[in-house]
């Protein structure tokens, strides 16, 4: 059994390190297609039959590598990596946006590249994946946009927030039932005044959005223009269309075409004000309520700052993981971040409370 190297067709027999790493590509590319039937299994329509589409070019990825095993891929597993195998959990049991992005990080990793014995077309195919799954990934990302924000936001400010008040409160000195009220206080206060912010935002922001639509009684008017001068190519062209385009697709619509058909609609989902409210106002009470646990169950001093700080940490990690995938970027370091900006902010805090704290006594 042979195998080409560097695309010479220069042939030899494979190493023991290269069997091994094949019957790994192999399982990787078995278990990403089927992480993506399992996908297309919850979807519908248009999302299905491109989930399916990449299933079947995982297929031909599969073939080069059994094409190189011979009688060894018989002994591969169809499993796949730890990560691998992990998506295809999430994706038989949520379908969700979570898992398109995992994907997508996914795909962008491919080690193709710089495969000497995957075809140059395969490290394309992998590049191409990646852009079609970050497509998929947007579409979910957009319809969540504007509860997802509100959550992670509340959540995050409430972390950081209530730690930065609890420390603060509790390096002066005073009682732990002082430390608690303060705490439940700033979570209260906090939540409500994130619940009304959103409200009044995301309502704004649709309210600025329904102003941009176009007026649905200008298509009345349409029968009534003057064909000569044909003025709704001027409402095209200040939709950001070029002259020759506008008068184009005006003519059609005089002649008889949908003007809804023409018109661009933005693909920003905001979300409703109620919406974005509630979700904030629980996220962030979620959030608030970790540096407060320690209190609630008596401890009080140093003990208690520090349990505190560790829960909150903890809580940080996590929300800054989840952004880091659901945005395609690294989980460790959008973590990280997440938790050195929290403890900074609390850090600020604690260090005024040890200055204020023998003043007050």
């Amino acid at each position: 059994m042979g195998h080409s190297q560097g695309g010479a067709g220069v042939t030899s027999e494979p190493t023991v390190a290269d069997i091994r790493r094949w019957k790994r590509y192999l399982a990787a590319e078995r278990a990403e297609g089927a992480v993506y039937r399992d996908l297309a299994a919850r979807r519908e329509g248009e999302e299905r039959e491109i989930l399916l589409a990449l299933a079947e070019a995982e297929k031909r990825h599969e073939a080069h590598w059994v094409a190189l095993l011979g009688d060894e891929a018989s002994t591969v597993s169809t499993r796949g990596d730890l990560r691998t195998r992990m998506l295809g959990w999430f994706a038989r049991r949520f379908g969700s946006v979570f898992v398109l992005a995992l994907a997508q990080r996914a795909e962008s990793r491919s080690p193709y590249e710089s495969e000497r014995d995957a075809t140059p077309s395969m490290a394309a195919d992998e590049r191409i994946h990646g852009e079609v799954v970050r497509a998929l990934a947007e579409r979910g990302r957009n319809r969540i946009s504007g509860t997802f924000r509100a959550a992670v936001f509340g959540a995050n400010d409430g972390l950081v927030s209530n730690l930065a008040l609890v420390l603060g409160v509790g390096a002066t000195g005073v009682s732990a039932q002082f430390v608690l009220v303060t705490g439940i206080a700033g979570l209260l206060a906090g939540a409500l005044s994130m619940g009304a912010g959103e409200y009044v935002s995301v309502s704004s922001q649709r309210e600025l959005l329904d102003a941009s639509e176009p007026d649905p009684a200008s298509r009345g008017a349409i029968p009534q223009l003057d064909v000569n001068a044909n003025e709704l190519a001027l409402v095209y062209r200040a939709r950001g269309m070029g002259a020759d385009e506008a008068q184009e697709l005006a003519n059609s619509v005089l002649g008889g075409a949908d003007m809804g058909s023409a018109r661009e609609r933005s693909s920003d989902v905001v979300g409703t004000g109620m919406r974005a409210a509630i979700s904030s106002f629980f996220f962030f009470a979620g959030g608030a309520i970790i540096p407060v646990i320690p209190y609630l169950f008596g401890a009080g001093g140093f003990a208690a700052i520090i349990t505190s700080a560790v829960l909150v940490g903890i809580a940080l990690l996590a929300t800054g993981a989840v952004v880091g995938v659901l945005s395609g970027a690294s989980p460790l370091k959008r973590a990280l971040r997440q938790l050195a900006i929290g403890y900074a902010a609390a850090a600020v805090t604690y260090g005024l409370g040890l200055l204020v704290g023998p003043l007050l006594g």
